[in-house]
């Protein structure tokens, strides 16, 4: 089971750079595990902590002014090798949303697979996030799954993103692809019992 979704408002954690890969939202040696747990404390962790493992103040996620449950990222984010550990990284660290202009595909559906929304908006949608987050911290975003809507709140801007149906309805119902397959047990056993 992965948690619901269906509406979510919230501040933002700005990551204005192009193509972050995979290896920099979690470097290859943090691939170690099998399961989902602890990724999160390594999230771009070679930006977040300088080599003798002091936080870089400097990088986004150790500034005290930002936080929120939305990463909004430059283009090309997720790029790079098909890494699901990616994905759990951006998750386990508390983020539900990332934003961004263009998402790799990989990186994409692997989030989507993990109970996280990758949210495609217009490079001008984007530009005027990235600057309402800047001048004020505290501006907030509102993603309405269902509507297939983001909101900037400070400015009222609104823009519909595109989701995959079944994906969608996975992320409004808390499935993974196994539970979704559960959830229609009775409706499978019904049609092989119709054709024996």
């Amino acid at each position: 089971m992965i948690e619901k979704f269906k509406t979510l408002t919230s501040t933002c954690v700005p990551l204005p750079i192009e193509n972050v890969d995979t290896d920099q939202i979690i470097p290859a040696r943090f691939l170690k595990a099998t399961t989902r747990e602890g990724f999160g404390n390594n999230l771009f962790y070679d930006w977040r902590f300088d080599k003798a493992g002091n936080k870089v103040s400097t990088f986004v996620l150790n500034n005290p002014r930002y936080s929120g449950s939305v990463l909004v990222a430059g283009k090309n984010f997720g790029s790079g090798s098909s890494r699901e550990h990616a994905a759990w990284a951006v998750g386990g660290y508390g983020f539900r949303v990332v934003v961004s202009s263009f998402f790799a595909d990989i990186f994409k559906n692997n989030a989507l697979n993990n109970g996280v929304l990758p949210v495609v908006v217009s490079e001008r949608f984007l530009k005027e996030l990235f600057d309402a987050i800047e001048d004020d911290p505290a501006t907030t975003v509102t993603v309405d799954l269902e509507n297939q809507t983001i909101i900037n709140n400070r400015t009222g801007q609104q823009e519909q993103f595109d989701i995959n149906p079944y994906k969608k309805n996975c992320l409004l119902s808390g499935y993974d692809d196994i539970d979704f397959l559960l959830s229609n047990k009775a409706k499978i056993e019904e049609w092989e019992k119709a054709r024996q």
